[in-house]
């Protein structure tokens, strides 16, 4: 049976992005409503005033014009010659000005209130038909009122002649339907571009729903709790190291582990170039690496691994695990370390039978004398594996280490020696880490040398720091530049049998060795012109030494 372990969707309620959508189009078309509403409800208002403006401009200039100031000036009084005005001039600039500016009348009389231009030639030399008085007194005049034309909105304003009195006024009027037929023009305009902002609103929220539901996988906000809280759970019960980045490299999940095993300190959010990694490790959180990789990190080896997270064809971004394998490495220098020992014994068991031989064939033979000089020539032997110098290694774990060590090299046909500097004094304050640095030297270098070459090998300790010394007589560091030899996964041997491959033994010395501030140099990577051929590497190992006077 399959199994699913997607949260199971709740039945019976809209989902949150559903309730979203809902609530931006209900948000969206109240406040259109509100807005709009109030502009429509205004709009009337506010054409009139629009036009009865446009309509008291019309008559300012008309009432500025010094013709009509002069012509007025002299048509006073209710006697007048209504014939003659119909065909004066005031008339015929009157009815043009109303036909230049689309209003519907322009209306011009005199002090007395009686017209001298009319657009129905009829009303001309007839009293007007609204109140003059305000517009007579000097004051601009704004209003909706119905004449002999119909209803219009009206701007008046008065005439003055040259010493400043009032000899009438003009009187401009729009005609109230056209104010309705704007009015009408401009809510469909309104309404118009409301429907339009209500659809592009609709549509970006459609739009915006469905990029939440992209973002959340189509999970629910409680689905997204709940599967937030059991991965966070999963995640920091694992023993392995779990750190995870995004498609633009920013930090965006780390359990304690990973900061445990990488020594990564940053917050969420941090860009990966600053989480303080090793070029080794910060690789892979670019390339996707599915095998288990080693990688140094402080005195650690870990094992880690990429993978790139794709989800609907996007890249979600990379998650990188780590699994410590320091337990696993010591444990493998130790039992390099016994097996060197157990080839030890067994070279000095076959020899000391091979001299037990000899011993008893003398007794059996009778020749007493010979087989007393030869046992006090075995008994005066140097060292377990005949090695000078071994018994200036007074620490015990270093002279046993040596001892095997040189043992298996005189059964590979290679010649082990101590240099005439050694000298070890104390004892070590970390066995093991010593043990990794000096043997990862030795095995390197009786690696690199053939049958019948020789390994040079010198301890001398001053103070609390132990100096390694190895010289081989092999052919000398092959890579270009010979610095790399330090860089983890380099290696000149054949990794495929080893777990995690090779390249991890010199890397991790050196890390070993600046833990406390040595280091681990190559003073000569051999090769031509090499006084013996191979390479030379100096190991400083700080408060690796313990007095223990």
């Amino acid at each position: 049976m399959a199994d699913d372990s997607r949260p199971v969707r709740r039945i019976g309620r809209l989902s949150l992005v559903a309730q979203i959508l809902l609530l931006q189009i209900a948000v969206l078309a109240v406040s259109l409503t509100v807005g709009f509403g109030w502009h429509i409800s205004t709009v009337d208002d506010d054409l009139r005033e629009e036009y009865a403006e446009r309509a008291l401009a019309v008559s300012h200039t008309v009432a500025g014009d010094p013709d009509v100031q002069r012509i007025l000036s002299g048509l006073q009084g209710s006697d007048l010659d209504a014939p003659a005005l119909r065909r004066g001039v005031l008339a015929k600039e009157a009815n043009d000005v109303a036909s230049r500016t689309g209003v519907l009348f322009v209306v011009i009389a005199n002090r007395d209130g009686y017209r001298v231009a009319h657009p129905d030639p009829a009303e001309i030399g007839r009293h007007v038909s609204t109140d003059p008085t305000s517009v007579l007194d000097g004051r601009d005049v704004l209003d909706t009122d119905r004449g002999t034309l119909g209803e219009s909105v009206r701007g008046k304003t008065a005439v003055y002649d040259e010493h400043g009195r009032v000899i009438g006024f003009v009187s401009t009027g729009i005609s109230t339907q056209r104010v309705a037929d704007a009015t009408r023009r401009d809510i469909r305009i309104v309404v118009g571009l409301a429907g339009t902002a209500l659809a592009v609103g609709i549509v970006g929220s459609a739009l915006l729903a469905r990029r939440w539901r992209r973002l959340t996988l189509g999970l629910q906000p409680d689905e997204l709790v709940d599967l937030v809280r059991d991965q966070r759970a999963v995640l920091h019960a694992l023993a392995d190291g779990v750190v995870a980045v995004d498609s633009v490299g920013r930090l965006r999940m780390i359990n304690p582990q990973a900061r445990e095993l990488l020594g990564i300190v940053a917050p969420i959010g941090t860009d990966r170039d600053a989480l303080g990694l090793s070029a080794r490790v910060r690789e892979l959180l670019d390339h996707e690496q599915p095998a288990p990789l080693p990688a140094t990190v402080g005195d650690r080896i870990v094992l880690v691994t990429s993978h790139r997270v794709e989800a609907d064809g996007r890249d979600l971004g990379m998650v990188l695990s780590a699994v410590d394998r320091t337990d696993v490495e010591n444990l493998t220098r130790e039992l390099d370390a016994i097996r060197s020992m157990s080839d030890a014994l067994r070279a000095q068991r076959h020899e000391t039978a091979n001299r037990f031989h000899v011993l008893a064939g003398l007794l059996r033979q009778g020749d007493i004398d010979e087989a007393a000089d030869y046992l006090a020539e075995v008994s005066g032997s140097r060292g377990r594996a005949g090695l000078d110098g071994l018994a200036n290694v007074e620490e015990p774990h270093l002279h046993a280490f040596i001892d095997a060590k040189a043992s298996t090299a005189r059964e590979r046909g290679i010649e082990m020696t101590l240099g005439p500097q050694t000298w070890v004094h104390g004892v070590l304050s970390d066995p093991a880490a010593v043990v990794t640095v000096v043997g990862n030297l030795v095995d390197n270098a009786i690696d690199a040398s053939t049958p019948g070459g020789r390994v040079d090998v010198e301890l001398l300790t001053s103070a609390d720091t132990l100096w390694v010394t190895v010289a081989d007589s092999g052919a000398g560091i092959v890579f270009d530049p010979p610095e790399s030899v330090f860089t983890e996964g380099v290696s000149s041997k054949d990794g495929e049998s080893v777990p995690g491959g090779r390249g991890m033994g010199l890397a991790l010395a050196r890390q070993l060795c600046r833990r406390d501030g040595g280091d681990l140099r190559l003073v000569d990577a051999g090769g031509a012109g090499s006084e013996q051929g191979g390479a030379v590497f100096v190991a400083e190992m700080k408060k690796a030494m313990i007095d223990d006077d």
